[in-house]
Order: structure tokens, then C-alpha cells, then sequence
């Protein structure tokens, strides 16, 4: 049996977040998306709350995932130790609060979902995701398995999904904000892109609102980051898996204005 994969992209404050809750549903319709995975660690442009993560879940999406940003909002951390379906990257200290992976229903069986970060240019040390990873594919065992890797460098996602390719089902990428044009099956049957892009305003840049960026590339004062307004789009990925010999038949770019 295949089922249908929808990643989504790093949802950026309000406005990705209204756009999320009106287009979410319907793009899983459209594609025939059995099981969604949303990226929400900057629903609060930098962080999320929990009343973000419920309107995540209420828009359609069955697992949220998170990144650098995770800890912006201190509140979201007894969220995380409470509800079993957002995970944070796996690979940060494991006192932490919440959890790195988690294994979850389809329609065609159980699916392990991961979340990792990481280290290239980040401003922490997180544990060696390459490491981290080996141990958690020994205890999630043989079903389907699913990867939000939220990295910088492309070298370094490219390189994780070489690195575990026929082992899972999928890796995509996330943190860039950027869609990037390499979709593919990999020689040995992983479904990868290297990032997804966001969902939040087009005209921006990340994001937020032009002129900020530019400030701070010029050296300025620095502000709070806001989200820019206008038009919004939806970026994403679905990869289809076949159930049975856990890899992946195909992936497909999802932008949607």
C-alpha cells in the first residue's frame, strides 16, 4: 500500500499561520496527503506558543516539528513534555523538555517521524546529529521512517541524506526558509529535498519585513523582527511511500499562493 506524505514548510507569525489554517486542509485534499508533518518554530516569527501549536493542529497537520528556535518561548516547554505529537530536534540535550521522535498511526500502519538540527553555523552545540541519529533507527526498528532535518548548510543536509539514504523513507529539509529545486529519490529508494521554503508572506525576506534585513546587513540597530504583510504562500513537499518496502516512489514540490 502507498501512502502520501505532506511536509510543510516553517510557518512564519501570524500571517503564515492564518494561511496555513486556510489553505491546509485543502492542499491535503488535493494531493491525497494521508499524513501531514508542519514545521512551526517560527509561528511566533522567532518560537512558538502553545495556543500556535493547537492552531497548527487544528489546521490539519498531524505532527508539528520545530528547530533553532524552540526555546524562544519558554512557555511551549510543558506543551512539549504533554502532547506526544510535537517534536523538538532530537539531537538537544535529552534533559531537555519533550521529545525528538515519535512513532505515529496511518492509514498504512505505524510511521516514525524525527526531528533533527544542525551544527553548521548554528550558535549552540547541539549533539553530532550523524551519531544521534544510528541510535534512534535502532530503536524505532522496521517501519517507515520520516525526517524534519533542520539545518543550515545544504552540504550538511545533502550530506545526512546520502548518509542515511535506503535506511529511511524520507529526509527533507528545513531553517532556510528558501525552496530549493532537488527533489528526488535517492539511489537507494529516500525521498529527499533539501529544504522546503516557508509558508508566510511572499514579499519579505525570511519571512519578515524587508527593511529589517536590510538594517541589519547594513550594520543598523537592531529591532524585534516582524512579519511582513501582503500576498502569502505555502511551500512543501509530498512524498509518496510505499508501505510495504518503506521507500520512496516519488516526491513532488508543493507551492501554493
Amino acid at each position: 500500500m502507498e501512502f502520501r506524505v505532506l511536509a510543510v514548510g516553517d510557518v512564519v507569525g501570524a500571517p503564515g499561520l492564518r494561511f496555513l489554517q486556510q489553505k491546509l486542509r485543502g492542499i491535503r485534499l488535493l494531493y491525497g496527503a494521508d499524513f501531514c508533518v508542519v514545521n512551526g518554530e517560527n509561528a511566533n516569527v522567532v518560537g512558538i506558543t502553545p495556543q500556535q501549536a493547537d492552531a497548527i493542529f487544528d489546521a490539519g497537520a498531524d505532527v508539528i516539528t520545530l528547530g533553532n528556535h524552540t526555546w524562544n518561548r519558554r512557555e511551549i516547554g510543558p506543551y512539549l513534555d504533554e502532547c506526544g505529537y510535537i517534536l523538538r530536534p532530537a539531537n538537544f540535550l535529552p534533559s531537555l523538555p519533550g521529545r525528538g521522535w515519535g512513532v505515529f498511526e496511518t492509514k498504512a500502519g505505524p510511521v516514525a517521524v524525527v526531528n533533527l538540527i544542525g551544527r553548521c553555523s548554528m550558535d549552540f552545540g547541539p549533539d553530532n546529529p550523524f551519531h544521534v541519529i544510528d541510535k534512534i533507527l535502532c530503536d524505532i526498528g522496521d517501519i517507515p521512517v520520516l525526517i524534519d532535518f533542520h539545518a543550515e548548510a545544504t552540504s550538511e543536509k545533502l550530506a545526512m541524506g546520502y548518509y542515511l539514504d535506503g535506511k529511511i523513507s524520507a529526509l527533507w529539509g528545513t531553517h532556510t526558509h528558501v525552496p530549493t529545486a532537488d527533489e528526488q529519490v535517492l539511489p537507494n529508494g529516500t525521498g529527499y529535498q533539501t529544504d522546503l521554503g516557508m509558508t508566510g508572506p511572499a514579499i519579505s525576506v525570511l519571512g519578515v519585513k524587508a527593511e529589517q534585513s536590510i538594517a541589519l546587513f547594513r550594520g543598523e540597530l537592531k529591532s524585534r523582527y516582524e512579519p511582513a504583510s501582503g500576498p502569502c504562500r505555502l511551500c512543501g513537499a509530498v512524498f509518496t511511500i510505499d508501505s510495504k518496502t518503506r521507500r520512496c516512489a516519488g516526491v513532488e514540490r508543493v507551492m501554493v499562493d
